[in-house]
């Protein structure tokens, strides 16, 4: 007889197990649809078996809880339904492929085990667990140890086992493909297996293949502040998604999606992960960019977007570094307080007339500034508030004897006057009291509108406060140690204004002015929020992410970023970490340093890493492709043509191009170019356009987080990238392929490649 091969015995594993799966799914199949039904059959029968009797008030109540006895089990019914849905969801999910990892341990003093990790966790009849979902404590042991002793944090406290062995496997279609023992965290060769998958429009979860150091960031539960800096294409997003899907297990019951939300760079990006979390089978965390975050709060101002910015050549760097730092934010913080002494802008609020106001802003200025010193800036506008809404009930009455009131009740046809009466029959002692009561209600009717300006704080005047404050910054702030002089501030602050009267506003200006508001009007923080992820944090200001804490004041936060692909701090990222650090308590952060590139071929990573000026620290993963291929032509036509032989190459691949210039306007060239010659692409010109397959043509700015097999950078010659502070950029732009990287230029070769070693790229 011949001897059973390792891989045949788990073959036979793995297909009892899928048969067990596949009983389970058609046992769930049938309670969902007899739980439907029994639904269907109590809502359709609800009142047949409810006692009605209208006679009197014990039967009245026999009534009410036989009701909330049909509603109860329907209820229930429902909720066994949606229970089962969600197993059976797991379960078809398990069915594609059920585990991809067997560690085997021994506890002391106790009998060896087998466990099997997948995706979510099954277990047989007798509550066995066949299949232990990944982020089960003992699951740590996969992705943390090498064989021997290994701890994980159990809920019983640290638990030590001795692990000997330790299997991976690629399973398709319910056969196993391939299997490996390895003693590494996970094995190089499932690593490449998942690496060399072509990329797609959509990021995909890569739970089989976490290291080491991500899981250290998956699994942290201890930091107020967990500070990821990552290289490009060292799994940094990849890392983020399943932590939050680690977090939704670790405290489900307490903690939903919507208990945490995550600032990512653009929209582009949101669409980019939005199935990370589904194939987990958990719902999506609140998602959006920073510039949602605060446009959304100012309905009547533009707010500078990511195009504007990246395009913007008149800004004054030294007012912007200032009004992006923490000393911005402090100044702020004093100066709203001061106003609880005196120095608020108030304004008029008018009804009906533009001529005279119905609440002059010197009696509202009275008003606040009448309650004693122990009243904060909340509880004064409180305090007005609750003033000017008594005041205003007291006007009812006078109001009601004005002119204006005749004439509308004149006005109104009979269907008009019919819905101001409580009741189609009401009856009056006179004529005069009718009269007076119709009064009454188009007046309280008229001055809702009032009612809603008190409560939505439209008697401050914030734009003439925020300028105020500006003024106000030469006396907080020692502008000299910025470098800025009295005359260029004046001048910034008349540039303000001016924004303001076009009903415009600077990314720099928004937050400051937006912080300002927070505190003056006492606007609630969120209390809710459990968790805040922020990606790309390399292009947040010290003062964006101080504003971001005092709005989630009981979040855990996670950033992330390369401080290396810097495209809107640029220099000002490197003393990021230590301004942030401020924030925190030093003894609750912890920092991760993830330094293998695993997007990448080990040639990219290679070529990559030598645009930086501390490039070193990364280290390339070993998988091979091409080495990076410089294009010099000597005309724009020629530069086309060449263009067009690398996208007919990269066809023939089944590649995913993406041709990355650095502006707006190039990409809107490139692809009008490519539409003549009868190419087929995509341009990407803004944030909130879906990525599609095929070839893609986008600016920089846009291609943030994201990768693809291959990258065609667009005109990197001297005159298009000379500057020192664009190094950053042209990483970026690099770094965003996988396999294949070509680079396109007329004229000289931009000076930021003057590093590199030629061994490391051709020219074609």
């Amino acid at each position: 007889m011949v001897k059973e091969t390792e891989q045949q015995k788990e073959q036979k594993h793995l297909d009892e197990v899928l048969g067990l799966i596949k009983k389970k799914e058609s046992e769930l199949d049938h309670s969902i649809e007899h739980a439907q039904n029994e639904a269907q059959n109590i809502n359709s029968h609800f009142f047949d078996d409810v006692k009605l009797d209208y006679d009197g008030y014990s039967t009245s109540m026999d009534t009410a809880l036989s009701i909330h006895q049909q509603q109860q089990m329907l209820a229930e019914r429902q909720n066994a339904w949606q229970h089962s849905a969600k197993q059976l969801s797991t379960l078809q999910r398990l069915e594609k492929k059920p585990y991809f990892a067997r560690v085997d341990f021994q506890e002391p003093n106790e009998d060896p085990e087998t466990i099997y990790i997948g995706l979510g966790s099954f277990v047989d009849k007798e509550d066995h667990f066949l299949i232990y979902d990944w982020r089960a404590p003992i699951s740590s042991i996969y992705y943390d140890g090498k064989l021997g002793k290994v701890s994980y944090n159990s809920p019983d406290g640290v638990q030590t086992v001795d692990m000997t062995k330790k299997r991976q496997f690629l399973i398709e279609d319910g056969k196993i493909t391939n299997m490996f023992d390895t003693n590494e965290s996970i094995g190089d060769q499932m690593l490449l297996n998942v690496l060399n998958e072509k990329s797609s429009t959509q990021m995909k979860s890569i739970v089989t293949t976490i290291q080491r150091e991500q899981n250290k960031i998956i699994r942290n539960t201890s930091a107020d502040l967990l500070f990821v800096q990552g290289a490009a294409g060292s799994g940094k997003t990849s890392a983020i998604m399943q932590r939050v899907a680690y977090l939704l297990y670790r405290y489900r019951g307490n903690l939903t999606s919507s208990d945490v939300i995550m600032f990512s760079p653009n929209q582009l990006f949101n669409d980019y992960v939005k199935n990370v979390l589904p194939e987990m089978g958990e719902q999506n965390m609140v998602q959006m960019t920073y510039w949602q975050f605060v446009s959304r709060r100012v309905p009547g101002m533009n707010v500078e977007n990511l195009f504007e910015q990246f395009e913007d050549n008149e800004q004054n760097d030294k007012i912007v570094n200032l009004k992006n730092s923490l000393q911005f934010f402090n100044a702020v913080t004093r100066y709203a307080k001061h106003l609880e002494k005196n120095g608020l802008i108030f304004k008029n609020i008018y009804f009906k007339s533009k001529k005279k106001p119905f609440f002059d802003k010197e009696k509202i200025k009275e008003i606040y500034y009448g309650f004693n010193e122990n009243y904060h800036l909340r509880n004064r506008i409180e305090a007005t508030k609750e003033a000017l809404i008594n005041s205003l009930n007291r006007r009812i009455e006078p109001e009601t004897k004005k002119a204006w009131v005749d004439k509308t009740i004149e006005s109104l046809d009979q269907e008009q006057l019919n819905k101001l009466y409580d009741r189609p029959d009401q009856e009056f002692e006179s004529s005069a009291k009718e009269e007076h009561f119709l009064a009454r209600k188009i007046v309280i009717k008229q001055l809702k509108q009032v009612s809603r300006k008190i409560h939505q704080n439209r008697f401050l005047n914030i734009r003439a406060q925020y300028l105020r404050f500006l003024r106000a910054v030469p006396k907080l702030i020692d502008l000299s140690k910025w470098d800025i002089s009295e005359e260029e501030w004046d001048a910034h602050i008349e540039n303000v204004k001016e924004r303001f009267r076009n009903g415009r506003i600077k990314m720099a200006d928004i937050s400051p002015y937006l912080y300002l508001y927070d505190l003056v009007t006492g606007r609630r923080t969120d209390y809710e929020m459990r968790y805040a992820f922020i990606d790309e944090i390399q292009d947040y200001t010290p003062f964006q992410l101080a504003y971001l804490k005092y709005n989630f004041p009981r979040a855990k936060f996670t950033m992330l970023g390369d401080l290396n692909q810097a495209i809107f701090t640029k220099d000002e990222s490197k003393i990021l970490l230590s301004q942030i650090s401020k924030l925190f308590d030093p003894e609750k952060t912890d920092v991760v340093q993830l330094t293998k590139s695993y997007r990448s071929t080990k040639e990219i990573t290679n070529f990559t890493k030598q645009i930086l000026r501390q490039g070193e620290k990364i280290e390339a993963f070993d998988r091979r492709g091409p080495k990076p291929a410089f294009y010099k032509r000597d005309s724009i036509e020629k530069e086309y043509s060449a263009l067009q032989d690398i996208l007919a190459e990269n066809d023939e691949q089944k590649l995913t191009t993406a041709i990355i210039t650095k502006t707006l306007a190039e990409a809107q060239e490139v692809a009008k170019v490519l539409k003549e010659r009868n190419i087929k692409a995509t341009l990407i010109g803004s944030a909130n356009q879906r990525l599609v397959p095929g070839t893609l043509v986008m600016p920089s700015y846009l291609a943030k987080g994201l990768e693809f097999d291959a990258v065609v950078a667009w005109g990197v010659s001297k005159e298009n990238y000379h500057q020192l502070d664009e190094t950053q950029l042209l990483y970026t732009i690099a770094s965003r392929a996988m396999y294949k990287l070509d680079l396109i230029y007329t004229g000289e070769k931009s000076p930021l490649f003057d590093n590199l070693d030629e061994k490391t790229y051709v020219n074609k």
